[in-house]
């Protein structure tokens, strides 16, 4: 076994993030305030949209965007199975019930026939994920959510960068949330966005990231006077640190950067494993560009071993690669959620898998993961 092991991402932080960082800390401000505040702004141009509310997680940006929504208990939102649990839970967050329906094989994204199928008289709103970074097709979610008249919320975690027919993801999504953990090609530790173009809902949801005061504290601390705010509704703590988006300004600043270089290694692996039997590497749709967030591929039924077989053969040779997309309802915590049978949602989290993709990988190290998956193909 090589001790030289090849992680499957690796952040692109450095000394611009630390003394990013450093100032924010040194300033005293370090809580939510006026880099927050910019990074909000700069995310929102960055991604087309009016506004960028900034949070503690995608986790926490996709609960918002469903309370702003007023969905509650007895209404049904469509997810996808096939993506982190979160997506999923945010819905449960609410009081509402998950209705799972299936994904394309291509892009592990759903579509409107695999929405309709399983829509009913209690759907309230369908929740869409942008796999991996692979845009969902949202001209056509749109349009067919139009006709139905359900509001579409776009879980965007992964696709910052990616776009949809020339257009970035975010651009004209009713809401969008977005992802800003240490996987994710923009991060800040922790921490998330909701971009929107409706200025009353941006409102409403700075107001509920914070408890639901009426002023945030920047503005207290901007104040003159004494300023007695006021709680209008029952709001959570919600918010991002001046750290965190000191850090997140840097990091959008190299975005484009990031993007080149994973589409660099995303069309070299394309090359190396045109001749592999027995795999499907993910690919950009028809409709729109990936950031390569992640690159998975997808076994053949006949591929000589199975998918968890080939990932600890792949740990041995050093390579660290993971298992693909969840199915959140094969997990405990969804065991007993009705379901329909979702055939292509459990194809594609038994047989894929995410290889070794991030900023400083170089040629031999990709050759070294290719040089793997060959071995075991021809077992």
């Amino acid at each position: 076994m090589t001790t030289d092991r090849i992680p499957v991402m690796i952040p692109w932080l450095g000394e611009e993030e630390a003394r990013a960082a450093s100032e924010a800390v040194l300033s005293g401000w370090v809580a939510q305030g006026p880099r927050v505040a910019a990074f909000e702004r700069a995310f929102a141009e960055r991604v087309g949209a009016g506004h960028g509310i900034a949070v503690s997680s995608c986790t926490t940006a996709l609960h918002l965007s469903l309370v702003a929504l007023g969905l509650g208990p007895g209404d049904e939102v469509v997810v996808p199975s096939l993506s982190f649990i979160a997506t999923a839970n945010a819905v449960r967050y609410v009081g509402a019930e998950p209705v799972f329906a299936d994904v394309e094989l291509a892009t592990g994204n759903l579509t409107p026939a695999t929405v309709d199928a399983v829509r009913t008289p209690r759907t309230k709103a369908v929740l869409a994920v942008h796999q991996g970074g692979v845009p969902a097709d949202v001209h056509d979610l749109r349009a067919s959510c139009a006709d139905w008249d359900l509001p579409l919320v776009e879980d965007a975690a992964c696709a910052i960068g990616s776009t949809v027919g020339g257009k970035p993801v975010g651009h004209g999504a009713l809401l969008a949330a977005w992802s800003f953990h240490p996987r994710k090609l923009v991060t800040t530790g922790e921490g998330g966005m909701i971009t929107t173009d409706d200025t009353e809902w941006a409102a409403r949801l700075r107001r509920l990231r914070e408890h639901g005061m009426n002023v945030s504290a920047a503005e207290r601390h901007a104040s003159n006077g004494p300023v007695l705010e006021r709680y209008l509704e029952t709001g959570f703590n919600y918010r991002m640190t001046d750290i965190q988006a000191a850090v997140g300004l840097v990091q959008l600043g190299k975005l484009d950067a990031m993007i080149a270089r994973r589409r660099e290694l995303a069309s070299r692996y394309d090359l190396l494993l045109r001749d592999v039997p027995g795999l499907t590497p993910v690919r950009d749709p028809a409709h729109g560009q990936s950031n390569f967030q992640s690159y998975w591929v997808l076994l053949d039924e006949d591929f000589p071993v199975g998918r968890d077989d080939l990932l600890a053969a792949l740990a041995a040779a050093g390579v660290s690669a993971r298992r693909g997309i969840m199915a959140a309802h094969l997990e405990p915590a969804y065991a007993d959620h009705p379901r329909v049978p979702l055939p292509v949602t459990e194809r594609i989290t038994r047989d894929s898998l995410i290889l070794p993709l991030f900023h400083t990988m170089t040629e031999v190290q990709q050759d070294r993961v290719v040089a793997a998956l060959r071995e075991q193909a021809r077992r």
